[in-house]
């Protein structure tokens, strides 16, 4: 798909951050939209940012949804197919955040995580993918993170659904390489976004003390991660679509990660397990001179 003039783009997880960022982008190259997000007011303000930003009037439909919710995945494809009369690309780009530890996990946050990140994506593949056969000239493009390749403590459910998207997606590409329908998919890997995400993210009390001091600070930290900004990185994502790229990856920090699991598939887990215990609270109270751990009485470290 060299151009995106005249096609026309699903995009979930569009009220803000790289969801907004794509609506932008294609609307300046002349494709047509239809957005969703479970937020109204986000998605307005999308949708007012991409029609300022075309060139020339474009067909634009919104549609507030919860890409948990299967039917209404299926209820919106077929409504988009009907308003568009075609359907080119879609973008199961949705997604959600959780810090906990394996043994304090609820199932209702299991659920929550796992519903939007990885249902939303497999009920969006499979609700439009019959829609971008009939063009002949379809793409699907699946938000995975660079925690799909590489996981790190406290994030277990959250690496759970990335990885999960990224075995999907590279699933689904090679059934539509042998079917040779004219449809192809592109597992995208972003580092730290610039976004809201971690604003909206679930952190629990269970990993307090253990990974972060307290939850204000952890999201803090958490935002300075954040490198790559969402227009650059809607730019990464159309690049490798026009490149049929099976696997994009998002900013330095991203390569990086992704070069350290190639060289140390299992092995790097003792660095992140390192690296985590001396920057964790229990590794700062225990590299000040004269703190004690309560776990271990026996002297100071």
């Amino acid at each position: 798909m060299n151009t995106f003039d005249g096609k026309v783009a699903a995009i979930t997880g569009a009220g803000a951050g790289m969801g907004r960022a794509l609506a932008i982008a294609l609307a300046r190259e002349g494709c047509h939209l239809a957005l969703a997000d479970n937020n109204p007011q986000g998605l307005a303000q999308t949708l007012e940012l991409a029609r300022a930003a075309a060139l020339l009037p474009l067909r634009m439909t919104t549609r507030v949804l919860d890409v948990a919710e299967r039917q209404a995945l299926f209820d919106w494809a077929a409504a988009t197919a009907a308003e568009h009369g075609g359907i080119n690309l879609v973008f199961n780009n949705a997604g959600v955040a959780l810090s906990s530890t394996v043994e304090g996990m609820n199932q209702e946050d299991l659920d929550w995580i796992v519903g939007i990140n990885f249902w939303g994506v497999v009920h969006g593949t499979q609700a439009f993918l019959p829609y971008l056969r009939q063009t002949g000239n379809g793409h699907i493009i699946n938000t995975s993170s660079v925690f799909g390749l590489f996981a790190q403590p406290g994030m277990s459910a959250y690496n759970a659904s990335k990885f999960a998207v990224r075995g999907f997606t590279e699933s689904l590409r090679q059934e539509l390489d042998l079917m040779g329908i004219g449809v192809s998919a592109t597992c995208v890997h972003p580092g730290g976004i610039r976004t809201d995400i971690a604003r909206s993210s679930r952190i629990r009390d269970n990993v307090k003390g253990l990974l972060i001091d307290n939850e204000d600070q952890a999201r803090a930290d958490f935002e300075k991660l954040f490198i790559t900004d969402a227009d650059q990185a809607a730019r990464v994502i159309l690049h490798g679509v026009r490149r049929n790229r099976r696997r994009v990856l998002i900013g330095r920090d991203a390569r990086i990660l992704d070069l350290l699991v190639r060289l140390l598939p299992s092995a790097y887990q003792t660095l992140v397990v390192f690296v985590t215990r001396r920057m964790s609270p229990l590794g700062k109270r225990k590299s000040r001179p004269g703190v004690r751990d309560a776990k271990d009485p026996g002297g100071v470290n």
